[in-house]
């Protein structure tokens, strides 16, 4: 029987899962499936696929299904299809890690405590991020399970970069810069060496993390340096349903003169802002891109142009640019908006292949191009998979469950 490693991604609405190998340093040659329940409180749609993306279940759960439901259907699923496999470590996708967490780290009760204390900086994730945590901890009580901070990959970055001016009392309670996405950063940063090239890998690299959540980091010898998403999510480049950068004022004026409550000015700049805010006809790039409504038309110019200046701000953190990398849904599926990107980006040296890009890359600028540009895809899931397997090898977790199940194995033969 071969250890098995299963990666969680749980969302309001959705848990996004994988399973790789738990004998072995996790590969993405090596993925043993991976699928979604999408509809969680709903009619849950369940479905995974093998690594060559053969369908392997697709079914739709109960009605009112929760995530500890889904869990168990999940858990259900693997140990009735996977039988010559056995789960070893379950590894979390955490949204923010705060001032504490800057590595992955092993789930005890004291860290569900720290990260309940911020909730309220990830408001969209992080309760989801615990209800998956926590529903398989009552499923599988035994089974190891490990946190992955989105903000952790951020923690190299300088003081200056991190810091707001505000009183340094506040500083010091923790209200500074974090970002995130780290875990997306940190994959591209570990394959730069591989598609760029050690020397141009090391160099100064912004990498656009563009999907429903975007953001950009500016990298320096593959460590963060600084990137565009701050406090909170909320921060940095227009997203799908979030506002991006906004001046504080703005929310002074909405509860002062508007009289909104502070629940519904979050749930204004959460839910109904960006993208679908702008355009007043979706969230969804692929929407947008195919309307003929000016509106929708408003919302991706508005898109790319905060990209642009985003990229100007972090070429002067690094002091040039070297390389310029487009990954996640918007990044990797969305040729209009690289193109865009590339065209307002000539000034820093980027020079575009219109058919490369066409063709998904994954150079996209033409030979002798000043600044390389590339589409790189990203895979969080690989990443968390192999933090569980180093944190499980390292304190013996997988050493100990196989001598206990070789004892089990004895005393059953023995009685």
């Amino acid at each position: 029987m071969s250890d098995a490693i299963l990666v969680l991604n749980a969302g309001s609405s959705s848990i996004k899962f994988s399973v790789f190998p738990g004998h072995v340093r996790p590969s993405r040659q090596g993925l043993i499936c991976d699928g979604e329940c999408e509809g969680i409180g709903h009619r849950v749609h369940f479905k995974a696929k093998d690594s060559a993306g053969v369908s392997l279940v697709d079914e739709y759960l109960a009605e009112g299904t929760t995530h500890e439901d889904a869990l168990a259907a999940l858990l259900r699923w693997l140990e009735g299809h996977f039988q010559d496999h056995r789960l070893v470590a379950a590894g979390h996708r955490v949204v923010h890690g705060g001032l504490l967490y800057t590595a992955p780290v092993r789930i005890d009760a004291s860290v569900i405590v720290e990260l309940r204390r911020l909730i309220p900086l990830a408001p969209l994730h992080q309760p989801h991020n615990l209800a998956a945590i926590a529903a398989l901890s009552k499923l599988h009580p035994a089974l190891p399970q490990i946190a992955c901070f989105d903000t952790a990959f951020h923690h190299t970055q300088p003081e200056v970069a991190t810091a707001f001016a505000l009183p340094r009392r506040l500083t010091a309670e923790g209200i500074r810069r974090y970002g995130f996405h780290g875990l997306s950063y940190e994959y591209i940063a570990s394959v730069l060496p591989d598609i760029l090239g050690p020397a141009e890998a090391d160099g100064r690299v912004v990498v656009a993390h563009l999907g429903s959540g975007a953001s950009m980091c500016a990298m320096h010898r593959r460590k963060s340096v600084a990137t565009t998403m701050g406090f909170t999510a909320l921060d940095g480049l227009p997203m799908g349903s979030r506002c991006g950068n906004l001046d504080p004022g703005v929310v002074l004026y909405l509860i002062q003169e508007k009289g909104m409550t502070a629940q519904a000015v979050s749930d204004l700049l959460y839910h109904s802002s960006g993208l679908l805010g702008v355009s007043g006809v979706s969230d969804d790039m692929r929407t947008l891109l195919a309307s003929d409504d000016p509106h929708a038309a408003n919302a991706v110019a508005l898109f790319v142009y905060r990209i642009s200046r985003e990229l100007g701000s972090l070429a002067a953190a690094l002091g040039g640019l070297d390389a310029l990398v487009f990954t996640a849904g918007i990044g990797e599926h969305a040729p209009e908006i690289r193109r865009r990107v590339c065209e307002q980006a000539v000034w820093l040296g980027v020079h575009f292949d219109e058919a490369a890009n066409a063709a998904g890359g994954p150079r996209i600028t033409i030979t002798g191009s000043a600044a390389s540009a590339w589409v790189i895809p990203t895979d969080e899931d690989l990443m968390i998979a192999r933090h569980t397997w180093r944190l499980t090898k390292d304190d013996g977790t997988v050493r100990n469950r196989k001598r206990d199940m070789r004892s089990r194995h004895k005393g059953a033969r023995a009685a």
